[in-house]
């Protein structure tokens, strides 16, 4: 007959919470390192979030520019738009 011991299911559950525990403590090393001394604020204005303040400049966000909207009809004498 098997015997239960109170050790067998305790050992991933102490696993568990020592992994919670580490991941949590490098999540808060991680914030208090980041040098950042305004964090910032999103508000709403005109039917659209921003973000105000911050340390995240307009150059750390990747932008894909427009592509401008060719308004020559067909048949222009472009050679490129007659394909």
């Amino acid at each position: 007959m098997a015997r239960l011991m109170p050790t067998s299911g305790a050992i991933p559950l102490v696993t568990g919470f020592v992994t919670a525990a580490a991941l949590s403590g490098v999540a808060v090393f991680a914030v208090f390192q980041s040098g950042c001394d305004e964090p910032g604020s999103y508000r709403s204005r005109d039917g659209a979030v921003e973000l105000i303040g911050g340390c995240l400049k307009p150059d750390d966000l990747p932008v894909n520019p427009r592509q401008p909207a060719d308004t020559r009809p067909l048949g222009s004498g472009d050679p490129a738009l007659e394909r």
